[in-house]
């Protein structure tokens, strides 16, 4: 056998080797190869088992998958055979995976003349892997994984689809089938299919279900803990997006957003204050009433809320140089409350309030109604660009949520204590905020919903409960992204993004 075929047969032996060698540029690391191995087995004796792999986020799940792909088609390139993975969209989620096969296997000796066909195959002799789309209009019958059927971020497929369009390819070959993606809530069709697996996996002893968290990913990448360790100093080791991608821990698909831990974590402190202290650094936070932020975007509403709600909140600029926390806290120290007024009835009454505390930013609701309020108070010589607006969609009202959470669950929030009206108030709203996280693709913090549900009385008083002082709350999250200067002694050190940085990644 000359040189050239020992190589080859070398490379075709093991998929550690062809990776490691015949890849080169991306080895896999021992988390990835476990799972993978585990799949080739099942192929090459026939055995049609199922398999799921939950991986944290941005961990390498669809590297494993593509160079799983691309020694399959090295292998069968002669005998030929068909690999299907189902995507929940074509654009982008098909054409990116298809496109890192392709980056692949180029790279090898032993399948650099593969070849795309037909906009969603990759072909090498007469094995070939197909994207499909699992889109609820598309159409895809008529393909057959004669290797491996594979459903790709399965959590945001539907499962109609699946069982009635794609688990027939595998039929007549009783074909390995996968199941890869991450967690997001218990009745995802992920979450349903891991916990079927796992009760498989009692009775025959067979791993069939695959958890890489980035813990054990950490521990083969450690530039990849540092990342996610920095992630959870962010946005708190509760949030749930950290539970979700990185822990790999389900959420509830509904429930309260503030339960009695999160609420613990909300209260201060410090007193209730109606003038400001000298050298403290304060801002201001308004949601004004009217139409609903979220009533035509899918979300919770509450479309009979009358009330406008100012915050004046106590911005600790300490947390800026600390690397810990590398971001301010926000201490609420005055709560205003006008309600059945009308806008332009406020605005003076607003403006009066506002001026003792010159805060060096104000987030104002700029939705519906407060698109009056908010230019008035951009155009006054008191407040002029200090004054931030913020529009209420379904997509921005999530990212507030999520954002808002993070704050939360890092401890940089605080309400005053105390147990007067506005105090009983806000925690009534706390209390009786509800969330869901709706089917379908996309991350939590861009699908969260989030508000008091429409309607909502108080168990014990019988009183509608309102959100707007929870709404003005959240607000605090935008404080965020605002350039903040502190005073170190030798100069300044400012913080925050630019507008058009805030605006590509959170929508305000």
């Amino acid at each position: 056998m000359t040189k050239t075929g020992r190589v080859v047969r070398a490379l075709l032996r093991d998929i550690t080797d062809f990776s490691r060698v015949g890849i080169r540029t991306h080895p896999l690391r021992p988390y990835q190869l476990e799972p993978v191995q585990a799949v080739l087995r099942s192929i090459d004796a026939g055995l049609g088992l199922e398999f799921a792999w939950v991986f944290a986020r941005q961990s390498g799940k669809d590297e494993a998958k593509a160079q799983l792909y691309a020694y399959l088609l090295a292998r069968y390139q002669l005998a030929g055979g068909q690999v299907v993975e189902a995507n929940p969209t074509f654009k982008p989620q098909c054409l990116t995976a298809k496109q890192r096969l392709l980056d692949r296997a180029r790279g090898c000796i032993l399948t650099s003349k593969v070849a795309g066909q037909e906009g969603y195959k990759v072909r090498l002799g007469a094995a070939r892997v197909v994207y499909l789309s699992a889109e609820p209009a598309s159409n895809v019958r008529g393909e057959t994984a004669s290797l491996l059927l594979v459903c790709n971020e399965m959590q945001d497929v539907l499962p109609a689809k699946w069982e009635s369009e794609f688990v027939p390819m595998a039929a007549s070959t009783n074909a390995t089938r996968l199941y890869v993606g991450t967690v997001k809530t218990s009745r995802s069709l992920l979450a349903q299919k891991v916990r079927e697996l796992r009760g498989v996996e009692a009775r025959d002893g067979v791993r069939r279900v695959f958890v890489i968290d980035w813990e054990r990913v950490s521990q083969d990448n450690p530039a990849y803990g540092a990342f996610v360790r920095g992630e959870i100093a962010k946005k708190g080791i509760e949030h749930p997006s950290i539970k979700t991608e990185f822990r790999l821990i389900e959420i509830d698909a509904e429930g309260g957003l503030f339960p009695p831990r999160r609420r613990e974590l909300m209260q201060g402190t410090h007193i209730r204050r109606t003038d400001p202290q000298p050298g403290f650094v304060y801002a201001a936070l308004i949601d004004v009433g009217g139409e609903d932020e979220a009533a035509h975007d899918g979300g919770l509403r509450n479309p009979g809320r009358d009330y406008t709600c100012c915050h004046i909140v106590h911005v600790d600029l300490a947390g800026l140089l600390d690397p810990s926390v590398g971001l301010p806290r926000y201490r609420v120290v005055d709560t205003r409350v006008w309600h059945g007024s009308r806008v332009s009835a406020l605005l003076a009454q607003i403006s009066a309030y506002l001026a003792p505390w010159a805060p060096r930013w104000i987030i104002a609701d700029a939705t519906g109604v407060g698109q009056g309020l908010v230019s008035f108070l951009a155009s006054s010589a008191n407040f002029g660009e200090r004054v931030v607006a913020f529009t209420f969609t379904a997509t921005s009202k999530a990212r507030l949520g999520s954002g808002f959470l993070a704050v939360v669950e890092t401890g940089r929030f605080s309400y005053f204590a105390g147990d007067d009206e506005d105090a009983r108030a806000f925690w009534r709203e706390c209390e009786y905020c509800a969330y869901s996280v709706p089917d379908g693709e996309g991350a939590i913090d861009r699908r969260l919903t989030w508000g008091v549900p429409d309607g909502q009385h108080d168990a014990m008083t019988g009183e509608r409960v309102h959100d707007d002082r929870l709404v003005a709350a959240a607000l605090c999250a935008a404080l965020d992204d605002q350039p903040w200067n502190v005073y170190t002694g030798g100069g300044t050190i400012t913080k925050g993004r630019t507008p058009e940085q805030r605006v590509a990644s959170t929508g305000y």
